[in-house]
């Protein structure tokens, strides 16, 4: 379990490291390029930083809302609740907001920018299929992306998504407007050139390698969760079978939101491909959480 806590830690930092590299090589080539120096990287960072914010601060409310999620207290389901709170003490966390949301789909998700600020909400088809080893196990995964602040690392991979997006768009607004051209007509117009042709071509291509890297690290997160939810519990083939039973269900979420999907235990849509398709999701395949929980289950050191 350690090991692979440390792993999926590592492995999330290292893409973030290999983001932020991207960027820095990307404003360079754009600043060459259009001549226009640091100041599109600067503004693209101070709005993509303002625009994360403001979900990072509200995002909490708008995903629960969204979901028709309604706020219980101990007195209105004693087992939900209390389950939830034995859990969170367990982990050294404060006992957050619980919510359900009417829903036979079985599934569930955390929020909240911080452990003080948390939520944990499930789905009434999680709390009826599941026992309660396995809604334990549930829960373990949900309270672990409150512990390891995993809305922050979100937030911060959407502001550098939100950078290349706005980076490329200056660019491609300063090359329609001309910017850049006076040198390709000095001297070393040819090295212009070659680095105008190759600022094209990543303008194009940099919000797709940007989106591919979040999800990378969404994707490593819920493995992260997987374990550190283990940790929580020392059972780890609780929230294995959740995964069977929650892959069996045939539908969609009934609010499935393609913006909050990523929060869910597993991906609130049904029927996700399995060749390029795989580069796209939210969550990695259930089948290799499954088997990553196995795993901990034979070697839990």
């Amino acid at each position: 379990m350690y090991s692979q806590i440390a792993s999926n830690r590592r492995k999330t930092w290292i893409l973030i490291v290999f983001f932020v590299s991207f960027i820095l090589g990307l404003g360079w080539i754009f600043s060459v390029a259009t001549e226009a120096g640091s100041a599109p990287i600067i503004l693209a960072i101070i709005i993509a930083t303002i625009m994360s914010l403001t979900g990072y601060y509200a995002g909490d409310k708008i995903a629960l809302t969204t979901h028709g999620a309604k706020k219980i207290e101990e007195k209105d389901n004693p087992y939900v609740y209390r389950m939830v709170e034995n859990l969170a003490i367990t982990g050294g966390l404060p006992t957050p907001k619980v919510f359900l949301i009417n829903d036979p789909h079985p599934n569930a998700f955390a929020t909240g920018r911080n452990p003080k600020n948390a939520s944990v909400a499930l789905t009434t088809g999680i709390v009826e299929r599941l026992t309660n080893e396995e809604l334990e196990g549930v829960i373990a995964h949900e309270l672990s992306h409150i512990k390891n602040y995993d809305i922050r690392v979100m937030t911060l991979v959407v502001v550098l998504v939100g950078i290349v997006a706005l980076a490329t768009d200056f660019f491609l607004r300063m090359h329609w407007y001309g910017f850049g051209n006076r040198r390709s007509r000095g001297g070393d117009g040819r090295l212009s050139a070659i680095l105008l042709i190759i600022g094209l071509v990543l303008a194009l291509i940099s919000p797709l390698i940007a989106e591919l890297i979040k999800l990378a690290v969404s994707r490593r997160r819920e493995f992260l969760a997987d374990a550190s939810g283990v940790l929580l519990t020392r059972y780890p083939e609780g929230l294995a079978n959740a995964l069977r039973k929650i892959s069996a269900y045939p539908n969609d979420l009934m609010r499935a939101n393609h913006a909050t999907a990523h929060l869910f235990l597993v991906s609130p849509f049904k029927g996700t491909g399995k060749f390029l398709n795989k580069l796209f999701m939210t969550h990695p395949p259930i089948e290799e959480r499954i088997a990553a929980l196995e795993n901990m289950g034979k070697n839990p050191v």
